[in-house]
């Protein structure tokens, strides 16, 4: 089979309107209109970008099971493009997840659900949601694949291991980061550059980064989106306003970063599985 080198792959950095899920649904179909337009392959927009993040009690009256047809008409809007959108998802009655929609080709191809819930500093999630149980993958195109974890799933480094162990090609990390939401020394801006870079070098995977930008009640959402290249270097990152970044990953970059780094080869999983044993 043949496998093309190049896949085109952008970041939504949008702003989202709190609860406003239908005006957020036609943003969504006006990004995605002008990424197809620029001939992206793969599109990630921020975590909960139809709902907003602050929801509260809210939750419920968001959120949408798989079946919803507004998923369902994004999904068509997507055509050959693969685009991952942050939503609440009803998969039972009070059963609430925060949660990703891959869409391509008029179906949602797989959901991921957020595995780390944050309840530190201002985040509360674990209040409102349960638990993802399952890491995520899909093909993009022949010889492409992404994996998806969302915001604070990446602040958890066995996580990122475990997805990265099966060898994605790309990592999409769609993120909601507020400004001094953590705490005043902790700084989103500078930390989560440094965490997507290591993880970027480390595993020889690209990462889309996908944050929003504007407010939502008292907090600012500082943007910062980026995409990344296999040796953790910056081929795109946005400027501080809604915009939609594009960058061109290369499969033969990426195979040079992870021969010369075999951090996947090297990864030693029987030994680590071992070592973690006496651990709860």
């Amino acid at each position: 089979m043949h496998y093309q080198d190049a896949l085109h792959v952008a970041a939504a950095q949008i702003n989202a309107g709190l609860g406003a899920v239908d005006a957020n649904l036609e943003r969504h179909l006006e990004v995605i209109d002008e990424a197809a337009s620029h001939g992206v392959e793969l599109l990630v927009f921020p975590e909960l970008s139809l709902t907003g993040y602050g929801l509260g009690g809210q939750v419920m009256q968001v959120a949408m099971p798989v079946e919803d047809p507004r998923l369902a008409r994004l999904a068509e809007a997507c055509g050959a493009m693969q685009a991952v959108v942050g939503f609440v998802e009803e998969a039972s009655p009070g059963e609430y997840y925060n949660a990703l929609a891959i869409l391509q080709d008029g179906e949602i191809v797989a959901v991921h659900r957020k595995l780390n819930l944050p309840t530190y500093g201002g985040l509360e999630e674990g209040k409102w949601f349960s638990h993802g149980s399952e890491l995520t993958q899909a093909q993009v195109r022949p010889g492409w694949s992404a994996t998806q974890l969302i915001c604070a799933d990446l602040w958890n480094p066995a996580l990122v291991h475990a997805a990265l162990l099966p060898r994605p090609t790309v990592l999409c990390a769609p993120i909601n980061s507020a400004s001094g939401i953590v705490s005043e020394d902790f700084s989103n801006e500078q930390n989560w550059g440094l965490n997507v870079r290591f993880y970027a070098m480390t595993y020889g995977t690209p990462v889309i980064m996908a944050n929003r930008y504007g407010p939502e009640g008292a907090s600012h959402f500082w943007g910062g989106s980026r995409i990344l290249g296999p040796r953790g270097e910056v081929l795109a990152e946005a400027e501080d306003r809604e915009t939609l970044i594009t960058a061109t990953l290369s499969r033969t970059a990426i195979a040079r970063a992870r021969f010369e780094l075999p951090t996947h080869r090297d990864a030693d999983t029987p030994l680590i599985r071992e070592l973690m044993a006496g651990y709860r």
